[in-house]
């Protein structure tokens, strides 16, 4: 007989928020995982608010604008590895949700804005922080399957893994690699949506320099040609970023789907396909799973 309300399965983003959410409601809960830390895609984004690679809808929009909310509030704790920071967007249209966007200024092919940029090694680390002081205990192990799982509840933040764990044909992987540089200076971060992707997110004495987003690949290892192409793209934008001093790769797949799951079918209540939105969409997902397992 288990001691536990729940078992969350996967230790990303979206699965040490609904531990922690679950855990802060009240549940007893057992997070399982094949990896915690750098073993998660999450380790690997950027990252900052942003709906990015994910279902276009109402829900998807009310999802981010209040996780939002919640990203701007953890800015202003420390040890989270979340900060609000100045940046630069481009891209041909404005976002319809510009309304909503701290200090937003229309410049040319794009705009201005304040955002919550996030250190993930660091914003994990406090989640998991968080989630044990809450009670919640950190078991590494693979997954077989969800229904040998013998608890009452099962909560599936596995990400791309869900594709062979339900199992879900409609998962995509979609490739991303960064490079982490020295920082030489940079205060602001930078987002062009051109196809690849370009972006770099200072972090303190580092800079997450990004990006790809290559569908269908499943290569988990940096690629060498890829890492010298991503920094040549960034130091167009900054040249100070080609004579930076690289210090790490990671890469990450992005869990893409049609819709994000988001639902209880008996005893599992699945929670994964949030593409490049999962910082994005993290909270309010995390609270609706509470609400489901309620």
């Amino acid at each position: 007989m288990t001691d536990l309300d729940a078992v969350v399965v996967g230790a990303g983003v979206s699965g040490l928020t609904t531990a922690v959410c679950l855990a802060e409601a009240g549940f007893t809960i057992k997070i399982r995982a094949s990896g915690t830390g750098d073993a998660t895609t999450s380790y690997a984004a950027g990252a900052t608010w942003s709906p990015y690679l994910v279902e276009s809808s109402e829900r998807a929009r009310r999802w981010s604008f209040e996780t939002l909310e919640v990203m701007r509030e953890l800015a202003g704790v420390p040890g989270t590895g979340v900060t609000l920071r100045s940046g630069v967007e481009l891209a041909p249209e404005p976002p319809p949700w510009r309304d909503r966007l701290q200090d937003y200024r229309p410049i040319e092919s794009g705009w201005t804005l304040v955002a919550p940029v996030v250190d993930m090694p660091a914003y994990l680390g406090y989640l998991r922080r968080r989630a044990e002081a809450a009670g919640v205990r950190v078991e590494l192990g693979p997954v077989g399957s969800l229904a040998g799982l013998d608890v009452p509840l099962v909560v599936n933040c596995t990400g791309i893994g869900a594709r062979e764990l339900v199992p879900d044909a409609a998962l995509v992987p979609v490739r991303g690699q960064v490079v982490i540089v020295e920082n030489p200076g940079l205060t602001e971060f930078f987002v062009e949506e051109s196809d690849p992707p370009v972006y770099f997110f200072p972090q303190g004495d580092t800079v997450v320099l990004g990006g790809t987003a290559q569908r269908g690949d499943e290569n988990t290892e940096p690629d060498p040609d890829v890492a010298k192409l991503i920094i040549e793209r960034c130091a167009r934008v900054d040249p100070r970023l080609g004579e930076a001093r690289v210090v790490g790769h990671r890469v990450g797949l992005r869990p893409t789907r049609p819709e994000v799951r988001l639902e209880r079918a008996g005893r599992v209540i699945h929670n994964y396909g949030h593409g490049g939105a999962g910082v994005t969409l993290s909270w309010v997902c995390a609270r609706e799973v509470v609400r489901l397992a309620g």
